[in-house]
This record gives C-alpha cells, sequence and structure tokens, in this order.
C-alpha cells in the first residue's frame, strides 16, 4: 500500500493553520459536495456525519474560531460538540455559532455528578454558548460503575438534567463514556437518546471495546456518536503530544487514516467526531469528497494492523 505521510504539500501541514487556509479550504472540491447526514437515532435529528469537535478551539483567537465555524457551516458541518473542560472553547464557539445556532444540532456536556454543580455548569454553559438550550445534554466521561452508581442516586446529576429537559432547556439526554462496563450500566438505568463512545478499528478489532457497547446501544434505537475514529495507539511515556488537545496517537498516515474513518462510518453511526486537532478535522470533511464505503480489502487491512497496534482503550 502506498503511504503518505499527512498531509503532503498541503497548507494543512504541521505549521499552525492560518485564516487563509482556512478560507481557501474546500475549493477544489466537487462542484456537488454536500456532507451526507443521518439520523439521530429515535430523535428524527438528521446530523452530519462529521461532527465539529469544539475541543479543537481552545487556546485559538476569536477570529480563528469564527472562521473555522464559517468553513464548516459551509460545507454543510451542522453538528456541534462541546464541553466545559475543553479550556475556553465554549467561549470561543459561542460567538462563533451564533449565527448559524437556530440551523444546527448543539450538544454539551457535564463531567458534574452532582445535581447542584451540574445545575451551575448547565447555566454557566447555555450563557457562553449564547444559546436557551441545548439539543443534546450529556453526562460526561463516564469511566466507573461508581461514577454511575453516583449520577443516578438522590442528588445526583440525572436531577439536574431531567428538571432541565422539563423545562426546555435540555431537548435530548446523552452521555459519553470510556468504560464498557460503565456504558452498559447507564444504559440499563435510564433511555439515553445518544451514546458518545470510541469506535475505532483497534479498540474494537484488538481491544474488545466497543461491540458489546455498540450491540446495545443498538438494541435500544439509540443515536451512536462515535469518538477516537481516527486515533492509533496511546503515548508511549515521555512521548511528545502530536498536539496540546489530542491525548493519545492519532492516525498520521493518510490512507490508514480514511480507512479509519470509513470504518467507523461503515457503522450503524450517525457522527463521527475527528481528534481536537484542526488539521484533523479538515481532512476528515475532505475524505467526504467523493467519500465511498469501505471495502473488504480496506477492512482486512485494518484486522492486520489492529493486530500489531496496542489499543487506546482494551476491556478487562
Amino acid at each position: 500500500m502506498k503511504r503518505r505521510k499527512f498531509i503532503r504539500n498541503s497548507a494543512l501541514g504541521t505549521i499552525a493553520l492560518t485564516i487563509p487556509a482556512i478560507r481557501s479550504f474546500g475549493s477544489n472540491f466537487a462542484p456537488d459536495y454536500e456532507i451526507p447526514r443521518r439520523t439521530l437515532g429515535k430523535t428524527g435529528d438528521k446530523l452530519s456525519v462529521i461532527g465539529f469537535g469544539g475541543i479543537m478551539l481552545n487556546d485559538n483567537p476569536q477570529d480563528f474560531a469564527n472562521e473555522l465555524v464559517a468553513k464548516s457551516y459551509e460545507l454543510g458541518v451542522n453538528y456541534y460538540d462541546v464541553a466545559p473542560s475543553y479550556g475556553n472553547a465554549e467561549e470561543l464557539l459561542g460567538p462563533a455559532l451564533k449565527p448559524y445556532r437556530e440551523n444546527c444540532f448543539l450538544a454539551c456536556k457535564t463531567n458534574k455528578r452532582d445535581a447542584e454543580g451540574a445545575h451551575k455548569e448547565l447555566e454557566n454553559s447555555l450563557r457562553l454558548l449564547h444559546t436557551d438550550r441545548f439539543d443534546l445534554y450529556q453526562l460526561h466521561a463516564l469511566t466507573s460503575v461508581d461514577e454511575v452508581e453516583e449520577a443516578f442516586a438522590p442528588g445526583g446529576v440525572m436531577e439536574t438534567i431531567e428538571k432541565a429537559k422539563r423545562d426546555g432547556k435540555i431537548r435530548h439526554v446523552g452521555f459519553s463514556a470510556h468504560d464498557v462496563d460503565a456504558a452498559l450500566l447507564a444504559m440499563k438505568n435510564y433511555k439515553f437518546d445518544s451514546i458518545l463512545f470510541p469506535i475505532n478499528f483497534a479498540t474494537w478489532n484488538a481491544g474488545d471495546f466497543g461491540p458489546q457497547v455498540y450491540a446495545e446501544a443498538e438494541k435500544q434505537g439509540m443515536g451512536i456518536l462515535a469518538l477516537k475514529a481516527m486515533a492509533l495507539t496511546r503515548l508511549k511515556s515521555g512521548e511528545e503530544k502530536y498536539y496540546k488537545n489530542v491525548w493519545y496517537k492519532p492516525i498520521l498516515d493518510e490512507d490508514i487514516m480514511k480507512m479509519a474513518l470509513k470504518f467507523t462510518l461503515s457503522k450503524n453511526v450517525t457522527a463521527a467526531i475527528p481528534p481536537g486537532k484542526n488539521t484533523l478535522f479538515l481532512k476528515a470533511l475532505e475524505f467526504m469528497n467523493g467519500y465511498e464505503s469501505i471495502t473488504a480489502e480496506e477492512t482486512r487491512q485494518l484486522e492486520n494492523l489492529a493486530k500489531d497496534t496496542e489499543p487506546i482503550f482494551m476491556h478487562a
């Protein structure tokens, strides 16, 4: 297989992405370029298959955020995801998304597990994001069964979420998780509208991390949103981060990156959120130019690669 270092002969290389580069991005796309949209579970909402991960705005200037959001909207992205733990991403995304808010699906999260803390966080997120409601509000990064039990206990975060939904501040309820047992228990405790979970070629094939959660979510008719589609492996001790907002090692070979994204989108997944690096987000949008489903040969290549890859997550 011909291997290409990401991103060859491109304005989207390792140097910082510039506003002129953002503005010119997509000029070579097919005239009929249209990013696919898929329905989120039983909600009826149709989301672009590539989501805008708000974390990639963290620590950037406001004009940069404005341009990146405008370009993504121009190319058909209508699914925007953010969280309070993403540095100053909320305060940057709010003004940038404001002109397009009514035509977009905005998802936010809370990593608070108590009702009072979650209420404060929810209200602050609404303020920063210049909106009166979230299309999707999620329990953020459930990592243990204990966290799930805390969320559903008296005085837990679910009390705030259910009240906010009754008050019209939340349309749909979901959760994200980095643990199989936590995800399965959460789905047992509540009829969530969606799950945001790692669906990755290596975790799936080599880590047994994902298939059981995916199967249960499908069984319940939940919307499935994918994390880590373009991840490769964990960073080794002392290994420098590729980018400050990406804690793992992303795939940097362009051919493999595209196959990995295809692997994820070949499943009953509504949308995938690329890593928290703006160039990787734009590369995912580029892959949608003439997108085709994964082939049997590409699947085989990923299965072989997974055998030699340490997944970022494994199910014990």
